[in-house]
């Protein structure tokens, strides 16, 4: 039975449970284990901004900062392990997670939107570099992980003894890299059932490394990153020829829906074209692969054959990659496609008490069927489908979706009630419906490249709650049928023009960029 409306407190109630168990030296949420748990930090960096809030940034900054220097991340390699076993973040679960890498990517680039700051930026490239080297199916979809176990141990393939970087790099530029990684005789990794050091060690970076590394060595800043760049490569050469551990080649639909909003958004902001190319290579796989003639998705791809029935994971995580990418090349039919897909959910899944069930009316019959709304590694299904029913219908003006989303998040109002840190994702759908949404039509003859350095500049603003919509007017049929209220919209003086909406209602339509990008700011 649908609860109470959402009110602004929920989100505040939410941002006080973080900052009171938030780790202020590490970062995270948790003494230990630490999970990165993306969808946190992205709701914390949009509170940082809706509520012009600094704690809630300084929160986000301390975990990804030390998230990227512990052995979580992986040095050689690249990408990102499951979660830490200590506070740290330096011992990992050494598995590596399809989802992890989408997720973390995510929350890297709002950081660096939101911040300026480009190491940010750095990181989510360092993970595209492993997924898209990897993680990459030849016809584009991703697969689902690597495993932690190589040789019949945890960890065997990430680790190193002070004596195999010798080797390695020789014993200048050893010593150099055994101060940068935190090596030591002994070793840095303790077995994990006997707490024993075993001589080997995990590559992670310390806080102060540069200075103090710089007078060790008598080096300068630009000698010792290319010492370090360098090392990574020839280590990361010499690990290739290790014995691997297992790659989980499935292809999931849900997983697979998440690199895609992930590589679109990265298109997106750091004007990138090859992750609009992995990404768009990606959806055609799913389009080829996973989808029936009838359009429903299924749900995993392996050697050839796919099957299994679709979960509401499925639909929501593959319309947010849709979402995304339709944002970065305007491409109607990816629009038209989320569209049809919402359709699907709508027909299938819904609860008529507000929310979705996990699985499709159309599934095989069970006692009760399920409904998950808080997010656990993941946002939950249902999050996602809520943030996309409000998005669609910013971009559609089709007021049932927006309805509908609300009708949702009354659903779980008791349970977000009792622990709205459990329901992230869920809040910072609600931030966007309340906290100064905008829709932004581009008005223009075709896409040219004076139009794009526009369209660049307005990318580079982070505005998280705007849907953005790009009309053609040599060829505005198929946008005007899937957003009826832009038909009015038309060039002023021959011009690119835009318009800058709020539920609908636009100001007065402009040619000049300033004031576009001034609205957005506002």
């Amino acid at each position: 039975i649908p609860g109470d409306e959402w009110d602004e407190t929920i989100i505040k109630d939410a941002f006080s449970q973080y900052a009171n168990s938030f780790d202020p030296d590490y970062g995270g949420f948790s003494i230990a284990p630490k999970f990165p748990s993306p969808h946190n930090l992205i709701f914390l960096i949009r509170y940082g901004k809706s509520y012009n809030n600094p704690t809630a940034l300084k929160m986000v900054e301390t975990t990804l900062h030390y998230m990227r220097l512990g052995g979580i991340f992986d040095q050689i390699g690249l990408g990102f392990h499951r979660y830490s076993t200590d506070k740290r973040w330096l011992l990992p679960h050494f598995e590596k997670m399809l989802y992890d890498q989408a997720m973390l990517s995510m929350a890297y680039l709002e950081a660096f939107q939101m911040t300026g700051n480009v190491n940010y930026a750095n990181v989510a490239r360092d993970i595209y570099t492993y997924i898209l080297r990897d993680m990459t199916h030849e016809d584009g979809g991703f697969f689902s992980a690597e495993d932690a176990d190589s040789e019949g141990e945890e960890g065997t393939f990430y680790v190193w003894t002070e004596d195999e970087l010798f080797l390695v790099l020789g014993q200048k530029i050893g010593k150099i890299m055994s101060r940068v990684y935190g090596f030591n005789k002994a070793g840095n990794f303790h077995d994990e059932a006997t707490g024993q050091t075993t001589g080997k060690n995990i590559p992670f970076l310390s806080d102060n490394l540069q200075s103090n590394i710089l007078n060790e060595f008598n080096l300068k800043k630009e000698e010792l990153n290319s010492i370090i760049e360098e090392s990574r490569n020839k280590l990361f050469y010499k690990r290739e020829q290790r014995i691997h551990p297992l790659k989980d080649d499935k292809i999931l639909t849900d997983w697979n829906g998440l690199m895609i909003a992930s590589l679109s958004l990265a298109g997106k902001i750091l004007n990138e074209q090859k992750y609009i190319n992995a990404a768009e290579h990606a959806t055609k796989f799913i389009k080829s692969n996973l989808t029936k003639s009838n359009g429903s998705l299924m749900k995993r791809y392996r050697i050839g054959k796919a099957g299994l029935s679709p979960h509401l994971d499925d639909y929501s995580f593959m319309i947010w990659g849709l979402l995304n990418l339709y944002e970065v090349t305007f491409k109607v039919e990816y629009l038209s496609w989320a569209i049809n897909l919402m359709d699907i959910v709508i027909d299938d899944y819904i609860d008529e008490n507000g929310g979705f069930f996990i699985s499709s009316k159309n599934a095989e019959k069970l006692i009760v069927r399920s409904k998950d709304s808080y997010d656990s590694a993941l946002p939950s299904g249902n999050s996602v489908a809520i943030m996309n029913l409000f998005r669609l219908g910013k971009i559609t003006s089709n007021m049932e979706w927006i309805e509908l989303a609300n009708k949702s998040l009354r659903a779980s109002t008791n349970q977000v009630k009792k622990s709205p840190m459990s329901f992230s994702h869920m809040l910072t759908a609600f931030m966007y419906d309340i906290k100064n949404p905008k829709e932004l039509v581009i008005v223009s003859d075709g896409l040219n490249e004076d139009l794009m350095e526009s369209i660049r500049m307005i990318r580079k603003v982070y505005s998280p709650n705007i849907v953005t919509l790009f009309k053609d007017i040599s060829n505005s049929n198929d946008i005007e049928k899937i957003a009826p209220w832009i038909r009015e919209h038309t060039l002023l003086d021959e011009k690119p023009t835009y318009y800058v909406c709020e539920n609908f209602s636009c100001k007065q339509p402009t040619t000049n960029i300033r004031t576009v990008l001034n609205y957005l700011r506002e």
